[in-house]
């Protein structure tokens, strides 16, 4: 017997991070990596069933049998996550209280793979919260507000195959064409570490009643990178995104930190723990890739390789 098969897309969001929650329009693009989950059912019913996950590299990072009848997990290689995993199929019960009858009492094993490393943030959490909503039959944005929380445009990136523009509340999720003629001239550089995002966070918050005008400056930037027509124009813009969340938030920017002397433009992404820049340059690629890699920075990915513009419509 085959098993039912999910499939969902990575993330990263190119403008608002931050401002999105307090209704920014931001520009959000899905990924080639992303992750699927396999449901095998079983015959005869056991009261159990049981859970894996695997890593980019294919091996398993966490397993763990859970009870159909309360979800909760004595067996586990990880109880913090056997823990979310309980959340998630109660929150899921209450939004659908068909799932166990109609769903759980039918399952024998869920497998998740990773098409990407974990430490990535490409969106391990988010790519999962959509693939069970569609298996459970519940609106994914619930599933999400109820457990894992934040803005949901990750959401949007998993069950879309071309770029995106998203704002709260809402969510509006409007498709669009993402593709800049000077595409093979963006790149994205893996940091090699996790962003420490609190102190951003933690004057946002101390601010954000604050940002009308903020956020409608933000809103524009995203327009404008979206229908910016030369590598110029676009770097311009990048700049003056940068500055405007470091201005407000009070936090340096990812070029002055670490590249000062780059030839070209970085953009910080996933102000919430993501872990790649937004990189251009008028230089040679391998001008750029050699740079990025004597900094000890060795995950290097050019647009088309990365980001999925496929010219589909949304999933599900």
């Amino acid at each position: 017997m085959y098993p039912q098969h999910f499939s969902t897309n990575g993330k990263l969001l190119l403008t608002g991070e931050y401002f999105v929650l307090a209704g920014a329009v931001a520009l959000a693009v899905p990924t080639h990596p992303g992750q699927v989950m396999e449901v095998w059912s079983e015959t005869p019913k056991e009261n159990s069933f049981y859970w894996q996950s695997f890593d980019g590299d294919k091996l398993c990072w966490f397993e763990g049998r859970f009870s159909k009848k309360d979800f909760s997990s004595s067996e586990n290689t990880d109880p913090a996550i056997a823990s979310r995993l309980t959340e998630i199929f109660t929150t899921i019960h209450h939004l659908n209280p068909d799932f166990v009858t109609k769903k759980i009492n039918k399952v024998s094993v869920v497998k998740t793979k990773l098409s990407f490393p974990r430490e990535w943030g490409l969106g391990t959490s988010s790519t999962l919260i959509a693939m069970i909503a569609r298996w459970s039959e519940v609106d994914p944005y619930q599933l999400l507000a109820k457990t894992f929380g934040g803005s949901g445009y990750d959401l949007a990136c998993a069950n879309a195959n071309q770029s995106l523009l998203y704002q709260l509340p809402g969510p509006v999720v409007k498709l669009v064409s993402f593709s800049p003629v000077f595409s093979d001239q963006i790149y994205f550089v893996y940091l090699n570490q996790k962003q420490n995002s609190r102190e951003g966070i933690r004057q946002y918050r101390k601010i954000q009643g604050t940002l009308s005008k903020e956020i409608s400056e933000i809103s524009s930037l995203t327009n404008a990178m979206l229908n910016s027509k030369t590598l110029v124009e676009f770097e311009k813009i990048i700049n003056a995104h940068e500055e405007l969340v470091s201005r407000t938030l009070k936090i340096e920017r990812a070029k002055d930190l670490y590249f000062s002397d780059f030839s070209g433009e970085i953009k910080s992404l996933g102000a919430w723990g993501g872990d790649f820049v937004m990189v251009t340059s008028d230089r040679p690629v391998a001008w750029v890739e050699n740079y990025f890699r004597k900094k000890g920075m060795n995950v290097f990915k050019t647009y088309k390789s990365l980001i999925k513009e496929d010219g589909l419509k949304l999933v599900g």
